[in-house]
């Protein structure tokens, strides 16, 4: 049974992860699971994976977990992803988006050292930041160009991951939605349609182009790429670009809300200290060819969210 370790496990996708996982183990038993994070484990459901405090912006401590279950595979969704707090945490942001990164392949490269038949396989999350949105969609080749410090700092850990030596891949992605356990936290679908149940006039850019990725795509994504050890770069992400605006009238359209209260608005007039790429977007064929990534629609996203909140309900 091969090891897979997974960071920010308190995340959405590390929440994701650890569910798929299970679901995978309930069929084979194929993975030992360690879930690691800062702080108390947050997920609801406790049993079937291991739980281990783990604080990526400390090397002893990175060192200390990954001698400890010696990870066949290590997969990094830890980061600071808020993108106007990198702007005012610049140290915080360098630290836990690509320092962190440094530190856990530096250790696992020891641990290799150490043990020539230890084997692994470093899986890192990036984002579509890296590229100054003149040119998309983009491709794996596509040359990035970050505008902003939090997409400065997610290709340095990019960079980080290609010079490692180790078995590597980078897995980009765009706009995550979905509904973790700890509801405090809060994406683009979730705040428009609590926003608009209320009744509260949004102001949403009409010039910004994503494709919006739900977490449950994403989570298998990573698991396909473990399971058949692919290598080297990869776009995971939904597979059609929207504007930012049609993506949260979809998003009233679903729910049946009032969609005259959301004003579009451009870009320039909202000032958020980040810039952002207006235009971005993945060409995701490289996934599908090589990894069977098979991701669903907006609107099948959508639908798997909608089923989720009722259950809770």
């Amino acid at each position: 049974m091969k090891t897979i370790l997974i960071t920010g496990s308190n995340g959405l996708l590390g929440q994701k992860l650890v569910y798929a996982l299970l679901e995978r183990n309930a069929a084979n038993h194929a993975w030992r699971i360690i879930a690691t994070a800062r702080g108390e484990n947050r997920l609801s459901k406790k049993s079937g994976y291991e739980y281990a405090t783990m604080d990526i912006g400390n090397a002893e401590e990175i060192k200390s977990v990954f001698n400890q279950f010696k990870p066949d595979v290590v997969i990094n969704t830890a980061a600071m992803t808020n993108v106007d707090a990198c702007e005012s945490k610049k140290d915080e942001a360098e630290l836990l988006n690509a320092t962190s990164v440094s530190f856990m392949t530096e250790s696992l490269r020891e641990m290799k050292n150490a043990d020539s038949s230890y084997d692994v396989h470093f899986i890192h999350l990036s984002t579509d930041f890296i590229f100054d949105g003149t040119a998309g969609p983009y491709t794996e080749e596509g040359i990035p160009n970050p505008l902003s410090h939090y997409a400065a700092t997610k290709l340095e850990g990019e960079k980080f991951t290609l010079a490692s030596g180790l078995k590597w891949s980078v897995l980009r992605t765009i706009i995550v939605y979905g509904i973790a356990d700890d509801m405090s936290r809060s994406n683009l679908v979730l705040w428009a349609k609590g926003a608009l149940e209320k009744g509260q006039k949004i102001n949403v850019v009409d010039d910004q182009f994503r494709s919006p990725t739900l977490a449950e795509d994403l989570a298998e994504g990573c698991i396909l790429c473990a399971e058949k050890q692919a290598q080297g770069i990869f776009n995971i992400s939904g597979e059609k670009t929207y504007s930012v605006l049609e993506l949260v009238q979809k998003v009233a359209d679903y729910w049946k809300l009032d969609k005259s209260l959301i004003n579009p608005v451009s870009s320039a007039t909202i000032n958020q200290p980040a810039k952002r790429p207006p235009v971005t977007g993945f060409i995701i064929d490289k996934a599908k060819k090589n990894l069977g990534y098979n991701p669903r629609n907006f609107e099948e996203g959508l639908a798997v969210l909608d089923a989720q909140l009722k259950k809770r309900n």
